[in-house]
């Protein structure tokens, strides 16, 4: 492989592993992450990587905390103490954005 090759970004999405751009590894800390990320942008919190801009949409947030929720009961008792601290933290943080934004629209 050239010099080049390494230096350049990988695609959206792909992360470099071995020098390779791949994609990241599936597990539950990085899917309940991917699900915050979803909320975070649809309270406003992260830009549009294509147009920059903040846009806030609090019933697609909803749907996002309601989906970590619903993994939250169904997943109880299978997790290791790690992924219920990440995942009970991510839903506190989005429920207290979520009634900060939806304060604000009233």
């Amino acid at each position: 492989m050239e010099k080049n090759e390494e230096c350049k970004p990988c695609p959206e999405g792909q992360v470099r592993k071995d020098g390779e751009c791949v994609m990241p590894e599936v597990n539950f800390t990085a899917f309940v992450m991917s699900l915050n990320t979803s909320a975070l942008f649809h309270l406003g919190e992260i830009s549009d990587p294509v147009s920059g801009e903040k846009n806030r949409d609090l019933v697609l947030a909803k749907h996002s905390i309601d989906t970590l929720k619903l993994l939250q009961d169904k997943t109880k008792g299978n997790l290791n103490g790690e992924e219920q601290d990440i995942l009970r933290h991510v839903l506190y943080d989005l429920k207290m954005r979520y009634v900060a934004q939806a304060d604000k629209n009233k």
